[in-house]
């Protein structure tokens, strides 16, 4: 049993923003940050875009940012929310400065801004096309240097320490403890008892397969939450990113920036016609939700795996400038978009609900906080607004720490038990998971996609508990191992998915039902 006062399970930038703050304001206090891959992978690292945050008053202002977030949120967002995270951005930005992280300046030394779909004025604070990656390690940089702060790479948490899991423990509200947390290198199973838990687990886009994440977003916050009673909130709408660069493996997909559109790039079918001025007034500009659903209804109509970018027109040396990695990585593929289009598909890249939060990351079980992606804080509403959730996570990081400062945590006098894995074998069963996973993957892409209905997700229901029963049978004779425990939280968040896509009678943003539009 390891004891601490804060547990912060993720290590993007939400959890080390709420780590490095509270361990520089109470240096006789312990955060244990766990990470279940290397400590500088998550989703952060691989966010192209920036940061959105309005710095030129004159041209900008607080009102447009706001503006255009409620437009993208399609009438859903919580407009005091929107309201408090926009105006708290530029403050935020310039912590990050002090931390160290770099951020692109033009000729006159004033920030570079970007300005991406959705978005009325250039306002979007970037390092090149690796923004988020210069944060994450501005970031770790700090926690490293703080000695109170631990961090546990490859460590796994698998399920929060709530009431039930405690003898003799008679109150009423559900409260958390902690984390059983899995050492992956040895294969141990050990408690983590803390004052305070923070979820900053990230995103689920592994659940598609088709996605712009990495490997390890599968959910698990979400889902260790969703076992532990929390409430979970508008899990359907999910975002899909309009132009992954399309995989034939249709493993993790890399990312063609929403910039290169604002650049001036043009979609594209097969023949070479220009599609989008067909959908949207805004073409190419249109919002995330509209590009994607277009780009659906073209390969639907014509069979096509994909479609394509074209960026030939444009100035070459200006997009290599702005854009050297996307350039990079399109060469490594053979594709030089001087001469060639660059092949593009959706693919499942943010989820715009999740832990149900309030203003100071609360979620409803006691002693459980929950800040990123894995939240629903009714910043998004039913769509995201480009670069916004890096912003989201600092300002929410930040008002996590803030009530954490002015209140004091009594240590709970409470007895765990350990994880009990007797009568469980190692499972040879690995070649299971893989096809169970493969299934689940295929069953989110062609039911629960873009374009949805009743008919389908009903379906998806139906294949989705037997995926759920044999998962659940191989989880109570397995020993633990990562790929199981993810399955397992990918399964729960399918399901939240499903569920509330159902429950959702009209369209917005970025869910769309074909039964509620022929209402």
């Amino acid at each position: 049993m390891v004891t601490t006062d804060y547990l912060v399970i993720g290590s993007g930038i939400a959890g080390l923003t709420f780590s490095v703050k509270i361990a520089e304001k109470f240096p006789d206090r312990k955060v244990v940050i766990v990470t279940k891959a290397n400590e500088d992978e998550s989703n952060t690292k691989y966010a192209q875009g920036g940061v959105a945050v309005v710095l030129d008053k004159e041209q900008d202002s607080f009102k447009k940012h706001i503006k255009d977030t409620l437009i993208a949120g399609d009438g859903l967002c919580k407009e005091d929310v929107v309201k408090l995270v926009i105006k708290e951005g530029p403050k935020r930005l310039e912590e990050l400065l002090l931390w160290g992280a770099n951020f692109d300046v033009n000729a006159s030394g004033e920030f570079d801004l970007g300005k991406e779909g959705g978005h009325s004025e250039y306002r979007v604070v970037h390092h090149k096309d690796i923004t988020g990656y210069e944060i994450e390690r501005a970031l770790l940089e700090r926690a490293h240097q703080l000695s109170n702060i631990t961090i546990l790479p490859h460590h796994f948490a698998i399920d929060l320490v709530t009431n039930h899991h405690v003898k003799d423990y008679e109150y009423e509200p559900l409260v958390c403890f902690g984390a059983y947390i899995f050492n992956q290198n040895s294969g141990d199973i050990f408690t983590i008892k803390a004052n305070s838990t923070l979820l900053a687990s990230g995103g689920i886009g592994c659940v598609y397969g088709h996605t712009t994440n990495p490997v390890i977003a599968t959910g698990d916050g979400i889902a260790m939450a969703y076992r532990a009673k929390a409430r979970i909130k508008d899990m359907e709408f999910v975002q899909f990113h309009p132009t992954a660069l399309y995989e034939e493996k249709g493993e993790s997909a890399f990312l063609i920036s929403e910039a290169v559109r604002g650049f001036g790039a043009y979609l594209r079918n097969k023949k070479g016609y220009r599609f989008m001025p067909d959908y949207d007034e805004r073409a190419e500009l249109a919002s995330r939700d509209i590009v994607s659903q277009s780009i659906d209804s073209e390969l639907k109509k014509s069979g096509e795996p994909h479609v394509y970018l074209d960026c030939t027109h444009l100035d070459i040396e200006a997009f290599k400038n702005h854009f050297p990695n996307i350039y990079k990585k399109c060469l490594e593929r053979h594709i030089n978009i001087e001469t060639d289009w660059i092949p593009v598909i959706p693919a499942s890249h943010y989820l715009c609900g999740g832990i149900k939060v309030n203003k100071k990351g609360k979620t409803t079980i006691d002693n459980l906080f929950a800040c990123g992606e894995c939240t629903r804080t009714g910043l998004h509403g039913a769509n995201r607004l480009a670069s916004n959730s890096l912003l989201e996570a600092l300002v929410y990081a930040h008002n996590i720490f803030k009530h954490h400062s002015k209140k004091e945590y009594k240590s709970l006098d409470v007895h765990i038990p350990d994880w009990n894995d007797e009568g469980t074998t190692i499972p040879e069963e690995h070649i299971l998971i893989q096809h169970n996973l493969k299934q689940l993957q295929a069953l989110m892409r062609n039911y629960v996609g873009i374009v949805r209905s009743n008919k389908r997700l009903k379906r998806a229901i139906k294949h989705l508990d037997l995926i759920y029963n044999e998962v659940e049978d191989l989880y109570k004779e397995s020993k633990i191992t990562t790929s199981l425990c993810e399955l397992r939280n990918m399964i729960n968040v399918s399901h939240l998915i499903i569920r509330q896509s159902l429950d959702r009678k009209e369209n917005k943003g970025g869910y769309y039902n074909v039964d509620n539009a022929k209402k």
